[in-house]
């Protein structure tokens, strides 16, 4: 005999984290953003350019841009300075006179900027929606709870956090509040050097990769002095006796754009290109940068090309936008500047900001309007920035 039971139900609160990612919520302490609001001017304007043109003029002094090196080419075009992440804070903190700090980057680099300029500037996003996948890797609850991991442990005491700048401020803040320090892609082993005169071990925030690489090619310890924490497993997935015997305790993040160049990438563009040089940025995987013939930040990046001989040929391992820019630079000085990879691979959430956006964003500002203001809570800003002032601080 066949019995048919109806299904109750089931009574399934869904998380705050799947509402956002099923755009149902929003969350402005998010990397990963909320839409903006007001209407944007057409991608197919033709007059984008002069209207950019014209509100930055009608702007004048109280508005100062800053584009990163992985944004659009139109974008790059209006920036009063480019860089990293970390040169682009220091140049806003060095412009007191500019009332309005529009930041063509993603979230935590404006949260920086923010917590590093006056009180009376305003630091703008021209899109929220602008985060770091990296950065949403490592929330603050997520990692108080690997605190406490390492407190059951008996390490916490011994242990000395270090955060990558690709964090969110509330990630600087606890660094701060622990006494660590941040670090760029530049400075990681200076960062760690100074991290392991003052305890025994670190935790590295939130980039995995960057910390391996630092610890391994550049200071002489070998893989099995580190450990991943998965911050989506009991106890991060480690036992205590393993979090004791590590002397790095990476967390595991990456980035999405770095991640994922592989050693066949490698190997397939020296198949191809005899000759060329490999070069890669220290936030790709372990086994590509212990292939790679130079391995360095994004102003190494630059900086080697700009040394480098014509007739030279180079496989570039980072975001997109910077190695075509790189590229069309260095053709007519017969450098041969490739991207490391077949697949084409631009950094989804830095791309957001595209003209439209920027030109809503001055448009609004010479109107009067602000918009889209990035701002960081007093108590967080103090610990946040006290984390910065140690790196700044280092050797």
């Amino acid at each position: 005999m066949r019995v048919v039971t109806t299904a109750q139900p089931l009574d399934v609160q869904p998380t705050p984290l799947a509402l956002l990612l099923l755009g149902r919520e929003a969350d402005p302490k998010s990397e990963r953003g909320v839409e903006c609001p007001g209407d944007l001017p057409s991608p197919s304007d033709p007059d984008l350019v002069a209207r950019a043109r014209a509100a930055k003029e009608k702007l004048g002094d109280k508005v100062f841009i800053l584009g990163h090196h992985y944004q659009r080419d139109e974008v790059i075009e209006f920036a009063d300075v480019t860089g990293d992440s970390f040169k682009l804070a220091r140049d806003a903190a060095a412009r007191p006179e500019a009332e309005y700090i529009v930041f063509c980057g993603v979230h935590f680099m404006a949260e920086s900027a923010d917590i590093l300029t006056g009180d009376d500037q305003k630091v703008v996003l021209p899109d929220l929606a602008a985060g770091c996948s990296m950065a949403d890797m490592a929330t603050a609850e997520q990692v108080a709870e690997c605190w406490d991991a390492l407190s059951e442990a008996g390490i916490a005491d011994v242990t000395v956090p270090v955060s990558y700048m690709n964090s969110s401020a509330d990630i600087k803040a606890f660094t701060g509040k622990h006494g660590g320090t941040i670090c760029t892609s530049s400075n990681a082993k200076k960062a760690l050097d100074w991290a392991f005169e003052q305890g025994e071990k670190v935790l590295f925030l939130p980039d995995q990769h960057l910390g391996r690489n630092t610890a391994v090619r550049d200071m002489g310890m070998s893989l099995d002095d580190c450990v991943v924490y998965n911050p989506h497993k009991p106890n991060g997935g480690l036992t205590a006796e393993q979090l004791r015997d590590a002397k790095m305790i990476l967390w595991r993040g990456h980035c999405s754009v770095h991640g994922r160049f592989s050693l066949d990438s490698v190997n397939d563009v020296r198949a191809r290109i005899p000759g060329v040089n490999v070069l890669v940025h220290p936030e790709c995987r372990h086994e590509v940068v212990a292939a790679a013939d130079y391995v360095g930040s994004t102003e190494y990046i630059i900086k080697t090309l700009e040394a480098a001989p014509a007739g030279s040929k180079w496989a570039i391992g980072t975001e997109l936008n910077l190695v075509k820019r790189l590229a069309n630079r260095f053709a007519p000085e017969g450098k041969d500047v490739v991207f490391l990879d077949r697949t084409v691979c631009f950094c989804s959430t830095m791309n957001r900001i595209d003209l439209p956006h920027l030109v809503w964003a001055l448009e609004s500002l010479a109107e009067g309007t602000l918009v889209n203001r990035i701002q960081v809570d007093k108590e967080t800003e103090s610990f946040a920035k006290l984390a910065l002032e140690r790196m700044l601080a280092l050797p």
